[in-house]
């Protein structure tokens, strides 16, 4: 039997086959040898689904991993024909649309966003996340190293760029211009997801130039939905420091 299994590890080698097959091909079972290579093949083809899935999961660079059925969409503000069921079913990005999600820190963006980001590696989408100054960072690196083109190649790998805390803190204006120049490059070819807590007419005040902030919000909102988060921050709603907070808040109006 080792024999036959250290034969078949090279024949999977030879035809670029894993090397699951070579140990399923002692686990599978069929009543005739046609179902039995068909449940050989298609063993085979589901390891290699897992295995991409993972690696479009890994490479996407998610900072934590969330998933739909822990997110709550009681205090989310959808546009008409936008449902959590549909961004699950990644409708928007088949039809070519970006997502704009505006709120105050803390109240889901960045769950909602990774969500559907792992649900499109689940799909075999690639999908890269940035927070925003991450990326611009990276860009002026790359252009002072004179490799700005291989950060553009490499980025182009994902169909999905997912940026997170737009406008958290001001960007210089350099790699304003180059994310702008980045994100004008791809207009129309992938689809942008963009977590911000400013309202559009703030952008100039981290992007700096009023003619670039118009044409990247008339970009961006060409073909977008805007999901509104207008409760509050989830993570000092849920936290101890707020649960004592409450507290000292009820005994002082009792006190008082």
């Amino acid at each position: 039997m080792d024999d036959y299994r250290d034969a078949i590890a090279s024949c999977c080698r030879q035809l670029r086959l894993s090397a699951n097959l070579a140990d399923n091909a002692f686990a599978i079972q069929g009543e005739t040898h046609q179902e039995y290579l068909y449940n050989l093949l298609s063993e085979e083809i589901k390891c290699r689904k897992a295995a991409r899935i993972g690696k479009l999961i890994h490479s996407a660079g998610f900072p934590v991993q969330h998933n739909f059925a822990a997110f709550q969409p009681d205090e989310v503000q959808f546009p008409s024909g936008v449902t959590p069921e549909s961004l699950k079913a990644l409708e928007f990005f088949h039809a070519g649309n970006n997502l704009v999600m505006y709120g105050s820190t803390g109240t889901g963006k960045t769950m909602l966003s990774i969500c559907i980001g792992m649900e499109a590696c689940r799909s075999g989408i690639p999908v890269k996340f940035f927070r925003t100054a991450s990326l611009i960072n990276q860009l002026s690196e790359a252009q002072e190293r004179g490799s700005l083109a291989q950060l553009h190649k490499k980025l182009d790998k994902a169909d999905i760029l997912i940026l997170d805390e737009f406008g958290y803190v001001p960007y210089n204006r350099t790699g304003a211009q180059l994310l702008f120049d980045y994100l004008s490059e791809i207009h129309e070819k992938k689809v942008i997801i963009l977590n911000t807590n400013l309202e559009f007419s703030r952008w100039v005040n981290v992007l700096y130039d009023e003619q670039m902030t118009a044409a990247l919000v008339g970009r961006l909102m060409h073909h977008c939905h805007l999901i509104l988060f207008p409760g509050e921050n989830n993570r000092l709603r849920e936290s101890s420091i707020n649960d004592m907070f409450t507290s000292r808040q009820k005994r002082g109006a009792r006190n008082a």
